[in-house]
């Protein structure tokens, strides 16, 4: 149980980054008072949370009634979270999370909250393949599934701490404090990618034999 609470919190904070969607945060916030850009902060964090806790009950259900295999999904789960590492690596995820937030500020949309704080910058395709993994790591133990909804709202405050903390962040790391960030935890989260594909070949090749 350790293990799985240890390595399903390091995935879905590597996935998520609070840290390194603070940037974007601040972009999209810019010119709104302190008040609101706090509640829109909790807010994005509470609707992603509550995204990711669906997609963690529901989200093997759903797989099954499509009749894709578990050992399926973990080898392209693993491959798409490989990308999104990938993308960390060589600050392609910044770049995309930069244009995403000024192209949100110009065409003003009125919820930030929800689009696109919540999706697609915290809860995006990343965080439901990751949340779906871990998920089916459960064997749909009630206590697991717990232990994985409690790792989610772990997430999600910590989440909402970054946004809060934004500006303050920004200027500690500075611009390439930021970078290093972001390439050390892709390296992570490349690693933990890896594992689930070997994961699925080998539960692959044992229901085959």
């Amino acid at each position: 149980m350790l293990n799985y609470v240890t390595s399903s919190f390091v995935t879905l904070a590597l996935v998520i980054d609070p840290i390194g969607l603070a940037p974007a945060f601040i972009v999209l916030t810019l010119g709104i008072d302190p008040a609101q850009r706090r509640l829109i902060a909790l807010r994005a964090s509470v609707i992603a949370a509550v995204i990711l806790i669906v997609t963690a009950l529901l989200g093997n259900w759903f797989l099954a009634q499509l009749r894709i295999g578990l050992s399926a999904f973990q080898i392209s789960g693993g491959i798409l979270l490989f990308g999104v590492a990938t993308r960390m690596i060589f600050g392609e995820r910044m770049r995309q999370e930069s244009r995403e937030a000024e192209t949100a500020a110009r065409e003003k949309i009125a919820d930030l909250a929800a689009f696109p704080l919540a999706i697609p910058l915290i809860a995006g395709p990343g965080a439901i393949t990751a949340t779906l993994l871990l998920a089916s790591r459960t064997g749909g133990e009630p206590l697991w599934l717990l232990a994985l909804v409690l790792i989610i709202v772990a997430v999600a405050i910590a989440t909402a701490a970054a946004f809060l903390l934004a500006g303050q962040l920004a200027r500690i790391l500075g611009r390439t404090g930021n970078m290093v960030i972001a390439r050390l935890l892709g390296i992570v989260l490349a690693a933990f990618a890896t594992q689930y594909v070997v994961d699925g070949i080998n539960s692959a090749f044992h229901l085959a034999g």
